[in-house]
């Protein structure tokens, strides 16, 4: 058995980068970005008015100022603005050539003659300045970022309507075990409903990848075998659920053996997930998770992500934060790194939830992170700042 730090270690060497292709700008939303971005033009591009006004020079508001023209939005300025001069303003308008200031339309009266007058002694400049958000040649975003909302105004801004994105990771998910069935179906006494494959296949969707259910497989070692080679075929990797333990009909190990992938570990010193397996065949890798929905759930967030990431080039993909426990931990055994599901509460400190184990998925319906506890540790105390991990 290996530490956590160690199997993410063989996980990380093992790391190879998919290739790239070009998408459509809106078709590129929770894709993974394989290009640095560049601004082709200064934001703004040209002085610009940041309120509905007059633009006039800054030593004549004083005095009473003839109007010259109407600027709106979009047009370019006729005139340059002279002595007791202005020019009525719309929000986002070009800036006159002469004028250093705008006067906003509330503090003005409105005179005859196309005349007005400030009310006031002073003003603020409220202008925009040619490229005080963003100068021509800026990097704007950065290869190995997710595209999220955010990321796409950025392109549309750049002209970047085609970005060169990573391509998707292809991920088999298969289910072992004669007591599953799908959701649809009302389980007897012996069954329960497959969580685990619509868990991972959300996941995976999640992060930005193409998937594959290769459906409930039953615990004989032909129907696994024959999974696993239609799936190696298909996918960049394949996660199984279920038959990774020590039972007698805990089957995956040795069939992923005999179907040709090296076993780069079979266990881990994490609590839940001991049993994981990560394994290689040619270009094809599998994880093989056990089958309690919280251990394949930890097992996708702490060792399948990234591996996903490393495929796709993604950086900074998981949000750690550092908050106060609002509870004492206790626990009996501490050989090895355990993962407890917590909450946030609105003073931003941890509280504890209702947790069975492993098999209790419903806990994470009410969890805002996780947190570890280290191997030897045996207490954490209510005040101690930790590590939380959000899911």
């Amino acid at each position: 058995m290996i530490t956590y730090e160690e199997a993410l270690e063989i996980v990380k060497e093992k790391i190879r980068l998919l290739g790239t292709e070009k998408t459509e700008m809106m078709k590129s939303l929770n894709r993974v970005l394989r290009q640095d971005v560049f601004s082709d033009m200064n934001m703004p591009p040209f002085d610009k008015s940041a309120m509905d006004g007059y633009a006039c020079r800054r030593e004549d508001i004083a005095n009473e100022l003839e109007v010259v023209e109407t600027i709106q939005a979009g047009y370019l300025p006729k005139f340059e603005i002279g002595k007791n001069q202005c020019a009525k303003i719309m929000t986002g308008a070009a800036i006159p050539k002469g004028a250093d200031c705008v006067i906003i339309v509330e503090e003005v009266n409105e005179l005859s003659g196309s005349r007005i007058k400030y009310r006031k002694e002073k003003t603020s400049a409220n202008i925009c300045y040619k490229a005080e958000d963003v100068v021509i040649g800026q990097k704007l975003l950065e290869a190995g970022t997710r595209i999220t909302e955010k990321e796409i105004a950025s392109l549309a801004l750049t002209g970047c309507v085609e970005p060169i994105v990573s391509i998707k990771p292809r991920v088999g998910i298969i289910t072992t075990g004669d007591e599953i069935v799908e959701p649809v179906n009302i389980p007897i006494e012996s069954q329960i409903r497959n969580t685990n494959a619509y868990q991972l296949l959300a996941q995976c969707e999640n992060f930005g990848c193409e998937t594959k259910y290769y459906g409930i497989v039953k615990d004989t070692k032909v129907e696994i075998a024959a999974s696993i080679v239609k799936a190696k075929q298909e996918c960049d990797l394949i996660l199984l659920t279920g038959g990774v333990s020590m039972g007698e009909y805990d089957l995956v190990p040795a069939i992923l053996k005999k179907t040709g992938f090296e076993l780069l570990f079979e266990k881990v010193a994490v609590q839940p997930g001991k049993p994981t397996v990560f394994g290689k065949c040619e270009n094809t890798f599998a994880f093989g998770m056990p089958g309690n929905p919280v251990s394949s759930f930890i097992v996708f967030e702490f060792f399948v992500k990234e591996f996903l990431a490393g495929l796709m080039g993604l950086k900074n993909y998981s949000k750690t934060l550092s908050l106060e426990m609002g509870f004492d931990f206790r626990r009996k055994r501490n050989e090895r790194l355990a993962r407890i599901p917590v909450k946030i509460n609105a003073d931003g400190k941890l509280d504890a939830i209702e947790y069975h184990g492993s098999a209790h998925i419903s806990a994470f319906a009410f969890a805002d992170g996780i947190i570890s506890i280290p191997i030897g540790v045996s207490e954490i105390k209510k005040g101690t700042i930790v590590s939380v991990r959000q899911i």
